[in-house]
């Protein structure tokens, strides 16, 4: 739990929150560590030891959006889960799952789909964008499983309607266990196709993003 700390210490606390709030959704930085840093420096200190966790950043952002952005946020978030559906049907046989900022309603203009796929060997993604003549670009990134076991996947990038989707890999097994969120440290929620369809029509509240299992 943090320390409440003096007032000043908190007042601080709370604009370094809001400032990397607001460097996340106007200028699209995706790294919460990058953000917070950012709003440090901008706020005149660049070396104090009161950083907001990201948990309350990214509460912050939610109400940045409602305030700044209403309608228009709502707009794009709808745009890039609409994106995600017609992905994940696409994509059926890999069994994919919804995660992020298009999962837990904080997309905004900046934002892309992030999809997690599942196949025994990430060769069978090669053949399957080169056989229905998909661009795409490789690459990689790193997730942490628990506190100290970090695992580099494949990812694949490509466009979709105009909308950037990005896909990792995982093995079979790893419809079991999901990665750590770099949010709260906890399992990232993850959400298949139908619980996709449910946000779209209203049937789920959109500030919950619920896990789903494989299967």
């Amino acid at each position: 739990m943090a320390k409440q700390g003096t007032p000043r210490d908190q007042r601080m606390r709370q604009r370094l929150t809001l400032e990397a709030a607001r460097i996340m959704v106007d200028e699209g930085v995706r790294d919460y560590f990058q953000a917070k840093r950012k709003a440090a420096d901008r706020l005149g200190a660049p070396s104090t030891q009161n950083m907001p966790r990201n948990r309350e950043i990214q509460e912050a952002v939610a109400d940045y959006q409602r305030l700044f952005q209403g309608e228009a946020q709502v707009a794009r978030l709808r745009e890039l889960r609409e994106t995600a559906r017609d992905a994940m049907h696409f994509f059926a046989r890999f069994r994919p799952r919804l995660v992020g900022a298009v999962l837990d309603g904080t997309a905004g203009e900046w934002s892309e789909v992030s999809l997690h796929v599942f196949a025994d060997t990430p060769e069978e993604l090669d053949v399957f964008f080169m056989d229905h003549g998909i661009p795409f670009e490789p690459t990689e990134r790193r997730l942490r499983f628990r506190r100290d076991a970090w695992v580099t996947l494949p990812v694949y990038r490509f466009l979709a309607g105009g909308n950037r989707v990005d896909m990792t890999v995982f093995t079979v097994a790893g419809l079991r266990q999901p990665p750590l969120s770099h949010v709260d440290g906890q399992p990232m929620a993850r959400a298949n196709v139908q619980a996709v369809e449910a946000l779209l029509v209203g049937d789920v509240d959109d500030d919950l993003a619920i896990p789903v299992a494989g299967g």
